[in-house]
């Protein structure tokens, strides 16, 4: 059935009322007439650790891993989980070593650090550049496959009018600030796992079963069916000749490009340390380390639904040509129609639990993306530079438009250049971490420097944002120009087959290369600017800050031991 029953109605019905209602009560409860704009973009002291936890896993899983990721696992397996697994063990280091520094050196946005730890100029074009990425990306990419998702599994809606929709449900969250956004995160997690299960569950169980009867014996036959008849699909570090290589390149996944890619998103973006940055360091802490638990769940939740699409895929199941199929008109397979069209199997009732699921991931990620947006721009660009003796009232009032301003953008951006950019036959979640990938090796090489290095200089940090986006494209389009078969052998160099076979050099060594030479050249200009006696802003670091309670360490060594059994298990 593709469409949406009146019992799918109902579950949702019930799923928008829970949050909305809890939403208002939580926005009534704390609401604050003299709430200063660290009240109102940081909660200040107002999350627990399980309101930080989940509310880090409700921004940060959205329409990119329900239907990116998913669309990934359906074409590559089980070695798209990578992103979430290391994920978990960056998470521990993030609260170990990052939050401490924030923390203790009082700062609440990333563009305060750089201009606190370097100077003004820095700062300012960091923050022109975040406000960019998050519309032009992650705005634009989250409501485009948000709506193609929610389109296929209910065609009633356009998908012009689903993007409205999402992002009108997720401006009301965000304009109550993060409190809101905080709280209504754990409503929206609960959902977001419920039924990201059932539809686990139900898949297996169709994989299983085709005929739709349901048991837990049916969902261990389902697994073990897709783990023989998808074999492919279980291994976790690709060999140089899968033609999934150039995406996620062998042990680079372990020791290479894809640290950069976790500890930029995890430890240097706005979008996500703003959680914890208004709690104490062991409340922060202990959620961070929640939400490093969750992150071992998601690919139950998000790839193995993807991997089952695509067994009864290879089965005929989704053989179709219409716009809730997998198989278009132009006859490409669509991996990122492999979530919703696997939605659409589900029985009445258990679709709407699904369905509000992946609408809780989607605007839990859109609201406290557009906050993350409004914070930087009124606390960074607008207080810095525009009117320096604003009040609190007309920042949080500027907030509350921006918020407004910066989806209608993204609204403009999806509907105009979604279909470009992630397409039929186009890996959506590839989109999202290749070009981000762009901005983060120099990102990562400033905020590290800066972090335990106390002689990092302005015009190094700049040498690594600047330069390092320059490196990123040149090393992208370097083999267009160049002849570089001789890094083949040593898997630098790879066909991209989603780009008609066209050699590139994987991303995720682009991003070793550029993070390696953005060190390089911060600590050459840094040593050569200190030889000449520049004065540097260092930050205050302490050893005693990076200790942690026994609770913390516990958790983190089970953390590493999961992870230590997974990757032996799936190699």
């Amino acid at each position: 059935m593709k469409t949406l029953q009146f019992g799918d109605y109902m579950v949702f019905a019930f799923y928008f009322v829970v949050v909305a209602t809890y939403g208002w009560w939580v926005y009534q409860r704390k609401k604050n007439v003299n709430a200063t704009s660290n009240d109102y973009f940081l909660a200040e002291g107002s999350l627990t650790w399980w309101a930080i936890g989940t509310s880090l896993i409700a921004s940060n899983i959205s329409a990119e891993q329900f239907i990116g990721m998913s669309g990934s696992g359906f074409k590559m397996g089980l070695a798209i989980s990578t992103y979430e697994w290391m994920a978990a063990l960056t998470l521990v280091i993030v609260a170990v070593f990052f939050i401490p520094v924030y923390l203790k050196n009082k700062i609440y946005t990333m563009p305060q650090f750089l201009h606190q730890r370097y100077n003004g100029t820095v700062a300012m074009i960091m923050a022109v550049f975040w406000l960019f990425l998050y519309i032009v990306v992650n705005l634009l990419s989250i409501l485009y496959l948000g709506a193609i998702a929610i389109h296929g599994i209910a065609p009633e809606f356009s998908i012009g009018i689903c993007i409205i929709l999402l992002a009108v449900f997720s401006v009301i969250i965000a304009l109550g600030g993060m409190k809101v956004i905080g709280y209504t995160d754990v409503i929206q997690v609960f959902f977001l796992i419920l039924g990201g299960l059932v539809a686990s569950y139900i898949a297996l169980n169709l994989v299983s079963n085709p005929n739709g009867h349901s048991s837990v014996g049916g969902m261990f036959s389902g697994l073990k069916q897709i783990t023989v008849q998808a074999s492919d699909h279980f291994h976790m570090i690709f060999e140089k000749d899968n033609h999934n290589y150039v995406d996620l390149p062998g042990l680079s996944v372990l020791i290479g490009g894809m640290w950069i890619t976790n500890l930029n998103y995890w430890g240097c973006n706005q979008y996500i340390t703003q959680r914890a940055l208004g709690a104490d360091l062991k409340t922060a802490r202990s959620g961070i380390l929640f939400a490093a638990f969750l992150k071992l769940l998601m690919p139950v939740i998000v790839v193995i639904p993807g991997i089952a699409a695509y067994v009864l895929y290879q089965r005929g199941m989704f053989h179709t040509a219409d716009a809730a199929g997998m198989l278009t008109h132009s006859g490409i397979t669509d991996v990122n129609k492999a979530y919703p069209s696997l939605l659409n199997l589900l029985p009445i009732g258990m679709k709407g639990l699904a369905f509000a699921a992946l609408t809780a991931a989607i605007v839990a990620s859109l609201a406290g993306k557009v906050n993350s947006i409004a914070t930087i721009f009124t606390l960074d660009i607008y207080k810095k530079a525009i009117n320096p003796e604003a009040s609190e009232k007309k920042l949080v009032n500027l907030g509350k438009i921006s918020v407004a301003v910066a989806m209608v953008l993204g609204v403009i951006l999806a509907y105009v250049l979604g279909e470009a950019l992630m397409g039929e036959g186009k890996q959506g979640f590839n989109y999202i971490q290749e070009y981000t990938g762009f901005f983060s090796p120099g990102i990562l090489a400033m905020f590290l420097l800066g972090f335990f290095w106390k002689k990092a200089t302005s015009n190094a940090a700049l040498f690594a944002t600047v330069g390092g986006f320059l490196l990123s494209v040149v090393f992208k389009f370097l083999p267009r120009f160049a002849d570089l078969s001789f890094l083949t052998p040593y898997g630098f160099y790879a066909k991209n087959y989603a780009n008609n076979g066209a050699y590139e050099i994987p991303f995720f060594d682009r991003m070793g290369f550029v993070f390696i030479i953005s060190v390089v050249g911060m600590y050459i200009i840094s040593m050569i600017e200190n030889s000449k006696g520049l004065r540097v802003n260092a930050l205050e670091v302490d050893t005693k800050m990076f200790k942690v309670t026994p609770g913390f360490a516990i958790g983190s060594v089970l953390i590493c031991a999961i992870l230590t059994v997974l990757y032996t298990v799936f190699w």
